[in-house]
């Protein structure tokens, strides 16, 4: 019954609605499905998982479904509810993943309402815009900057630390959140902040796995990697970012507008200062210049003054620990097109089998061994104009495009005729509840 009245919804849907992928695209396959994790290595190998948890700060008291409970849209807005929990098993989580120390957060059911722009607009100035969300996978899931929101304190001769008085840092050299928090990472390459917010940095392998994207899974030890061989289709959208633009995995056609022309892994547009490429060797001449990509975005001189250096290259600081240890290939004299795939912000024009007639996309990078390299997703700059965001309510008549089983008892008129725009409103606590009331009409 439940297949025929989705069915039945979505041949009632205008053709606009049906066509587009921003609509389309969204993994529901397992919205239906309950939240689980491992709490432990042993637990992950003995495949013993649990669906409520509490560490004493974060606590998901009731099992709560996966990803995406609601789909809805109006011309020129989709409207995405979330818990914010993937469908595959999460965790574990550790500080030092060889001695077994606990990462001391866990994720709960985050009751996001996230709204994204229909119809994108480019962005035209070089202002630096986000930090943490910067869109969601097509699972629900948070997806954040290449960064973990701390920098370098040249005062006081290292990473900033709240904990030891010294905020967030200079905001010059700014950490790489797979570099310094990697080890925090589970097998799905996801991990949460102290208020339960899981989220990648980087590609979502396990998503990836999920929609047949070259990944593998291993039964006995529950962890992902990427498959041998040459790709045989192109990559699926993993997500959308706030700007509107769809993020593909790391595979794409050779040639960005030949749908004809085979597959390859794209080739990021950013290259380690290390001397090699063209770029300046960092372990040589210091942290004494940001690469020119951060001189735009931050409107200023790459040379920086004595007092905002970063710390020499060493094994406390390795090439990699900051976003700005790397240059941009079109910087250094090569072709974006030809010598790499990615531009600036980590995405090109290009046709894709949703887009046969071409849309701007960013995609995931990786090395040809399979590992994230940066900038992961995105660049410190979105392609379109950031319009999407997290939202408390919907205060526009809407239509729904999808709705779980588990979401089923929460009753909207959204979509019913009449001059009343229905507002949906966030309830807190872990049952990700919302209520439906009714405003005013325009």
């Amino acid at each position: 019954m439940k297949v025929i009245l989705r069915l039945a919804i979505f041949l009632a849907l205008p053709v606009t609605a049906v066509a587009d992928p921003l609509l389309t695209s969204w993994f529901t396959l397992h919205s239906d499905a309950t939240a689980r994790l491992y709490r432990t290595d042993a637990a992950r190998r003995a495949g013993e998982s649990v669906t409520t948890w509490s560490n004493g700060r974060q606590t998901q008291a009731r099992p709560a479904p996966t990803g995406i409970q609601q789909i809805l849209f109006s011309t020129n807005w989709i409207y995405l509810r979330s818990t914010g929990l993937p469908s595959q098993i999460m965790g574990p989580w550790y500080m030092d993943p060889q001695h077994y120390r606990a990462f001391p957060n866990l994720p709960t059911d985050q009751n996001i309402l996230l709204c994204l722009p229909r119809h994108p607009q480019v962005e035209t100035d070089a202002e630096f815009q986000h930090l943490g969300d910067i869109g969601m996978t097509v699972d629900g899931v948070p997806i954040f900057d290449p960064t973990d929101s701390f920098s370098y304190a040249h005062a006081a001769g290292r990473d900033a630390d709240p904990r030891a008085g010294l905020g967030r840092g200079d905001g010059i050299w700014d950490r790489d959140a797979l570099v310094n928090e990697g080890q925090t990472f589970d097998p799905g390459l996801g991990h949460q902040q102290n208020w339960g917010r899981y989220h990648y940095h980087t590609q979502a392998i396990a998503l990836r796995y999920e929609l047949g994207d070259h990944v593998d899974f291993d039964p006995v030890t529950k962890t992902y990697r990427e498959s041998t061989g040459e790709p045989t289709r192109h990559s699926p959208i993993l997500g959308w970012l706030d700007d509107g633009y769809p993020v593909y995995g790391p595979y794409g056609y050779a040639n960005a507008t030949n749908a004809a022309s085979g597959l390859r892994r794209m080739l990021s547009g950013y290259a380690a200062r290390n001397g090699q490429n063209g770029t300046d060797d960092l372990a040589q001449t210091g942290r004494r210049r940001l690469p020119a990509w951060q001189a735009r975005e931050s409107q200023r001189d790459a040379a920086l003054a004595a007092d905002e250096t970063g710390p020499a290259v060493s094994p406390r600081y390795p090439l990699g620990h900051f976003v700005q240890d790397y240059a941009y290939r079109g910087d250094l004299g090569q072709t974006l097109g030809q010598d790499f795939d990615l531009d600036e912000n980590n995405g090109r024009w290009c046709v894709t089998p949703e887009f046969p007639n071409g849309t701007y996309a960013y995609f995931t990078t990786i090395d040809a061994a399979g590992q994230p390299i940066y900038p992961y997703v995105m660049g410190k700059h979105y392609h379109g104009r950031p319009l999407g965001r997290v939202i408390r309510n919907i205060r526009e008549r809407v239509v729904p495009y999808f709705t779980s089983a588990t979401a089923a008892a929460v009753k909207t008129s959204a979509a019913n005729p009449g001059p009343a725009t229905t507002t949906l409103v966030w309830q807190p606590g872990n049952d990700g509840g919302y209520q439906a009331t009714q405003a005013v009409g325009h």
